[in-house]
């Protein structure tokens, strides 16, 4: 049970914020908990670890009218209570930008002078809040030395993202298929920092703006091949599938084969597309949407041809042959089959792990978007 500290009402919220089911109640709570804010705030230094952790989380539903209280939570990066330290740094990732101003020189002090338990998280924030442009050249310097680091020693590590979306080209020519696909400024990463990020993009990424377009992963060789990974690679993205096409085709043409797949690990579906020696093989998507269909070019691979006749349907789908349950039923069995259909085809990042021969380094780079842009900040595994 919550511990007491006063105020019944002011309970009562704390409580709320936590357990509200809907988005209605938790605005309901946001706007009755802005009057408590002072107790938001004395709470902070409350005993209680418990309660110290739901003052941090009613600072954070306060929105504008919380804004004065964010900078008290920088003594709590420190905090002896791991729960309540991270929760101080993720609402200080989610509030701060509305601050930046006064709050960056607080964080880079910290950086600076210490106190000693606050200066790791306080980097994780000034990270999340503008990236590189906010940390001191002597912390940029230790992040990269980290990841030297930590790359002598770096196994290959399968893309756990929500999205996957990736180009597979059977080579270890990393360069040469880099400046192919007119990616710059390359900068070496483990492979935990190369998914993370290609994940966080996925996920922080705003509805129709380019912010997951800006930057991708490209692993070292790995069993004779080479992924790009991110969102940027996605071969059934309405605004990338046409240039995904003709740079897998240009690709295709240098090293005989290139292939780009998307697959959504939560049930969201898969796209394939395969090309060779310079032309189009085939382009396929499943994903719900209600274009998918315009999308798709050439005949069925042999394995989809396979996969239907293990289904008991056709070979070759024909809609005056097919019924509405064997459209349905091929439809859910595609879902899940881009990660099959490419590791048929040779690999998949999504197949490698540690026994995975390995050559070379994994880099993040720019693509066309990140260059005019530049890239979101954020903090990451390393």
């Amino acid at each position: 049970m919550l511990q007491r500290i006063g105020d019944t009402a002011f309970d009562y919220l704390l409580q709320g914020l936590l357990d509200a089911p809907t988005v209605e109640m938790r605005e309901t709570f946001t706007r009755l908990g802005a009057g408590f804010l002072d107790q938001y705030a004395t709470a902070l230094s409350h005993p209680s670890p418990f309660v110290r952790r739901q003052a941090v989380l009613g600072v954070r539903h306060c929105n504008g009218a919380g804004l004065s209280t964010v900078p008290a939570l920088l003594p709590l990066l420190g905090d002896t209570d791991p729960e309540v330290a991270r929760e101080a740094q993720d609402t200080l990732m989610m509030r701060g930008k509305e601050i930046e101003a006064s709050l960056v020189p607080l964080l880079q002090r910290i950086r600076r002078e210490g106190p000693g338990r606050q200066r790791a998280r306080a980097l994780s924030v000034l990270a999340a809040l503008g990236g590189e442009t906010l940390l001191p050249a002597e912390d940029v310097a230790v992040v990269e030395r980290l990841i030297r680091v930590k790359l002598a020693d770096d196994r290959p590590t399968a893309s756990w993202a929500c999205w996957n979306h990736w180009i597979a080209v059977p080579s270890g020519d990393q360069a040469r298929i880099m400046n192919t696909l007119g990616l710059t400024d390359p900068r070496p990463v483990t492979f935990a920092l190369g998914n993370d990020i290609v994940d966080s993009d996925g996920h922080d990424a705003d509805p129709g703006s380019h912010d997951g377009f800006t930057r991708v992963f490209v692993t070292p060789e790995l069993d004779g091949w080479t992924f790009v990974l991110g969102a940027w690679c996605d071969p059934c993205d309405a605004e990338r599938s046409e240039d995904v096409l003709r740079l897998c085709t240009l690709l295709s043409s240098r090293y005989g084969r290139a292939a780009a797949y998307y697959y959504g690990a939560q049930g969201d579906g898969s796209a394939w597309l395969v090309t060779g020696h310079g032309k189009v093989i085939r382009r396929y998507c499943e994903t719900g949407e209600g274009e998918d269909e315009l999308l798709t070019l050439g005949d069925p691979l042999p394995f989809e041809r396979t996969r239907r006749e293990e289904l008991g349907l056709q070979p070759v789908w024909d809609p005056v042959l097919e019924s509405e349950d064997d459209a349905d039923e091929w439809k859910w069995a595609a879902f899940h089959l881009a990660p099959e259909i490419a590791e048929h085809l040779g690999g998949s990042p999504l197949g490698i792990g540690p026994e995975t021969v390995s050559r070379g380094v994994g880099v993040i780079a720019l693509t066309p978007y990140g260059v005019v842009q530049g890239v979101p900040a954020g903090a990451y595994r390393i």
